[in-house]
């Protein structure tokens, strides 16, 4: 009895999570919030599922069927580099924004074609990819220069670091 007791409270926790609603092939993956500034001066914010081991971005988004419209996959790379990314076993057409060490969007590569082994390069050297459902960008009016505010990116203004710091 206690047996059915603990399962029953399981799936009750994990339903009302919203863990049960998530892609199966996302298991392993914690999401974060993040947003991206426009230079219109809009702000949008997402969910990002964090890819930063190495199996983490191997795996990506391939095989994933649903992806909810404010989420999104974020890879991180230490040190900064020239990223190239594939849609191998990817089944959904994603925007691919490629970003800076400062949060700064280089370039994005929209509407990329699922399971193509075509290389998406970064424009340079980047800190992070973001891969957002594709459509995402155009509808939001994201573009190059716009940027991504999260831990990991050094997005903080000089106006910003100066009312922080003391005097």
């Amino acid at each position: 009895m206690k047996l059915k007791v603990l399962i029953a409270t399981f799936f009750l926790l994990v339903s009302a999570s919203g863990l049960a609603d998530r892609d199966p092939a996302l298991a392993g993956f914690f999401a974060a919030p993040l947003s991206i500034e426009t230079t219109a001066g809009d702000t949008h914010s997402f969910n990002a599922y964090l890819a930063v081991t190495t199996q983490q971005r191997i795996h990506g988004l391939m095989f994933v069927r649903d992806l909810p419209a404010n989420y999104g996959m974020l890879f991180l790379y230490e040190p900064e580099q020239v990223a190239s990314m594939w849609m191998k076993n990817t089944v959904l057409p994603l925007d691919i924004l490629f970003i800076r060490g400062d949060g700064t969007i280089t370039n994005i590569a929209r509407n990329t074609t699922p399971g193509s082994l075509e290389p998406i390069r970064a424009d340079g050297i980047v800190r992070g990819v973001l891969e957002l459902n594709a459509g995402t960008c155009k509808a939001l009016g994201i573009e190059a220069g716009d940027r991504v505010i999260y831990r990991a990116f050094d997005s903080v203004t000089d106006e910003e670091s100066q009312s922080t710091s003391p005097r």
